[in-house]
């Protein structure tokens, strides 16, 4: 009885909160950590290693120079071990991370909600639309990984990850939100404006990080599965799916836009017809335990990593101070590609 209650429970929500509420301590700490720079104050404050998830193409060029060199940059290490995990999870757990974990994921299922409620239904765009603007994140991920993978040499990326940009990274990404220009404050605004008018808008069409995690996810073991015998066509797991996918339609689901949330799996109304599972069926996955299996992969990855010291970067309060008064005085950092 206690094991049924427990798988009543809406664990995907429940990891949903506790992710947000993380990245959102995260981020306090991290703002006063800087203004506690800026201001010539005592740092009492530790800067928070996680703030590094928010830098992916410094990852992206981490591991490149990592899987080169065999050396882990002490620049960034948090980033680059949170980044080979969410890429762990695309891999055997599809794009669970996008519908368990990440906070604009969050944001834009609330924000599909507020849709529902305005117009009484979900709408999304026919078709025809939707697939060629579904290729921009692809299109935007290709530019990132050409010009990473193709365009610099590890020299190259060493000389960017050991730069001044690169070092204080986190403070320019922190700064791009706290003194935002009004081109990015509308900008923001109409993406906010538009991911209500069209379900999921930055996700399904602009965020590369998904479409990366999209690609992986093909080679994920575990898939919705649909028992043909048993399904009375009731079309409720169509209706349900955030993504738009026909998944009545489907004895397995291949889509790249399919987020493992499950929410086809608790609308079904007929028992082992819709599963996460592998190819044998007896290996499967509910929602308590994809959730289980995403908590063991992020606090084992920051355990295993703080045992080897690669979980905090070697940039000192001192040089923090250094790149922060220099940033005060007018001498802003720009790329070095610049």
């Amino acid at each position: 009885m206690l094991l049924q209650d427990m798988k009543t429970i809406p664990w995907r929500y429940i990891s949903q909160i506790l992710f947000t509420v993380l990245v959102l301590w995260i981020g306090i700490e991290f703002f006063l950590f800087v203004h506690q720079l800026e201001s010539g104050q005592p740092v009492t404050i530790r800067r928070p290693p996680g703030v590094e998830a928010f830098l992916p193409i410094a990852s992206l060029m981490s591991l490149r120079y990592w899987l080169a060199t065999g050396i882990f940059t002490p620049i960034h290490p948090s980033g680059l071990v949170i980044f080979m995990v969410i890429l762990t999870i695309a891999i055997f757990l599809k794009k669970a991370f996008c519908s368990w974990v990440c906070p604009i994921g969050f944001l834009s299922e609330m924000l599909a909600r507020v849709q529902k409620w305005i117009f009484g239904q979900s709408r999304y765009l026919p078709r025809w639309l939707d697939w060629p603007l579904r290729s921009l994140k692809y299109l935007l991920l290709g530019f990132f990984l050409w010009a990473i993978l193709v365009q610099m040499d590890i020299a190259g990326i060493a000389a960017f990850l050991e730069s001044p940009y690169s070092r204080v990274s986190d403070i320019k990404m922190l700064k791009f939100f706290t003194d935002m220009s009004p081109l990015t404050a509308r900008v923001l605004a109409g993406l906010f404006l538009l991911s209500i008018l069209i379900p999921y808008f930055w996700c399904r069409y602009l965020c590369p990080y998904g479409a990366l995690l999209g690609g992986l996810s093909w080679l994920s073991p575990l898939k919705i599965r649909r028992n043909a015998a048993s399904c009375t066509d009731c079309k409720k797991c169509t209706k349900v799916c955030p993504s738009n996918i026909p998944v009545h339609l489907k004895n397995t689901v291949y889509s790249d836009e399919c987020h493992a949330c499950l929410t086809c799996v608790a609308a079904c109304p007929v028992k082992n017809t819709l599963d996460f599972s592998t190819s044998k069926p007896s290996l499967k996955l509910d929602s308590l335990r994809v959730v289980m299996v995403i908590l063991c992969l992020f606090l084992g990855s920051s355990l295993l990593a703080r045992a080897l010291g690669v979980w905090h970067n070697d940039i000192t309060v001192q040089e923090y101070r250094e790149h922060v008064r220099k940033m005060s005085d007018g001498l802003e950092y720009s790329h070095p590609g610049r």
